[in-house]
């Protein structure tokens, strides 16, 4: 490999890097905003939840559809579009007034965030092959420094009087520098990655196994907690502890914080411990955490954003388990395994609003709990399948 290939691949991966700080800061105002916007408008947990619901729907049909636009068009193109979404997605959520339109303004938001997620996972996965864990965590870091950054910022700037609307506005920056960066970039030209035939038949064939469909469980679940608390905390601790709103900005901060120091310890270890075993420890501690600071004294509350920690490595060491599985850097394969990810995250954040709406906003909340513990149930029950299918093979 040349000196000049060598040098591409790095800042290809340095953009990647960046997108996903970009993925993790336009993602995470949502939480952090949610409480004013429910006051400005009106509106019930419920109404607030189905307008979050539009991100989601919108990262489903954008890892969907762009897992084959990287195949034909290369995976530098999936970025532009992403820039293009989110740049609309903002504008219109800052500006619109109903319902609907925040729903349509959310569905660009997360169509951007979810061809970001595909794009910039199968370039790692692509310029990466060996280390894959490492190196999606690596990325990922980059995305909790986003998302600790985006409440951090959000609640001082709601504390100084800007309304939530104009928090938004502040995204322009970055997304417009994600643009013109990759409008720039000169994608590596790889022999190992040149274009083949998309094979749907034998596609569907080895990408529906049994481990796979329940990794995607998985990683259904996963999203569904991660998203849920994201979205949630600061309400929680607005509603049931009585915080400040700048208090709770401030718990979402440390949730993603955490998050990113999680998967840069874990970066260094997942390889080495196994793909599948750091996932049920990890699904498994980030339960314990949720439990008690939910059911614990009010002392006990902050283990809720401790989770963060725990919960940092699950989702790129699933995206590498899921690429050990299969043998494969297919943009497709990721873009099934990120189509769950989005069904994740659109029924995660909705299913707590419409229980606190039922039961209260601390039983709601537990709805977390639920997911934490069912990913862990997924992923030792792949762990049963695989060590099987290893002794039959002998």
């Amino acid at each position: 490999m040349s000196k000049e290939i060598k040098r591409l691949i790095w800042i290809t991966t340095a953009g990647a890097f960046y997108s996903f700080f970009v993925f993790g800061f336009s993602d995470n105002l949502k939480g952090a905003t949610l409480p004013a916007m429910r006051a400005e408008l009106s509106i019930s947990f419920t109404q607030a939840g189905t307008i979050l619901m539009g991100l989601y729907i919108g990262f489903v049909a954008a890892v969907f559809l762009t897992g084959f636009l990287a195949e034909a068009a290369g995976k530098k193109s999936v970025i532009l579009l992403a820039g293009v979404s989110l740049v609309l997605g903002v504008g219109g959520y800052s500006v619109f007034a109903t319902i609907e339109l925040l729903f349509v303004s959310m569905f660009m938001l997360g169509f951007g965030l979810g061809a970001i997620e595909l794009g910039a996972n199968a370039i790692i996965v692509e310029l990466h092959p060996k280390d894959t864990g490492r190196y999606l965590n690596l990325m990922s870091v980059f995305h909790g420094l986003g998302s600790m950054l985006a409440p951090l910022i959000t609640g001082w700037l709601l504390g100084a009087g800007h309304s939530w609307r104009s928090v938004y506005r502040w995204d322009y920056v970055l997304v417009i520098l994600m643009i013109l960066g990759f409008s720039l970039l000169r994608y590596p030209s790889l022999q190992a990655a040149e274009k083949r035939k998309l094979d749907l038949r034998r596609l569907f064939r080895t990408a529906f196994t049994a481990p796979l469909l329940l990794l995607y469980s998985a990683i259904t679940l996963y999203v569904a907690i991660e998203i849920g608390m994201a979205s949630w905390i600061p309400q929680f601790l607005q509603t049931v502890h009585a915080q400040p709103e700048e208090q709770s900005a401030q718990a979402l901060a440390l949730f993603f914080g955490l998050v990113m120091a999680g998967r840069f310890i874990g970066s260094f270890l997942v390889d080495r411990i196994g793909h599948l075993k750091s996932i049920l420890f990890a699904s498994l501690a980030a339960s314990v955490c949720v439990a008690l600071g939910l059911f614990g004294p009010d002392a006990l509350v902050f283990f809720l954003p401790a989770a963060g920690f725990f919960l940092s490595i699950i989702f790129p060491t699933i995206t590498a388990a899921v690429s050990d599985l299969y043998g494969e850097s297919s943009s497709a394969v990721l873009g099934i395994l990120f189509t769950f990810a989005g069904i994740g995250g659109m029924i995660g954040p909705w299913l707590v609003g419409f229980n606190s709406d039922l039961f209260g906003m601390k039983l709601g909340f537990a709805t977390n709990l639920v997911y934490g513990l069912l990913t862990a149930v997924s992923v030792l029950v792949v762990m049963g399948l695989t060590a099987h299918q290893r002794v039959v093979e002998r």
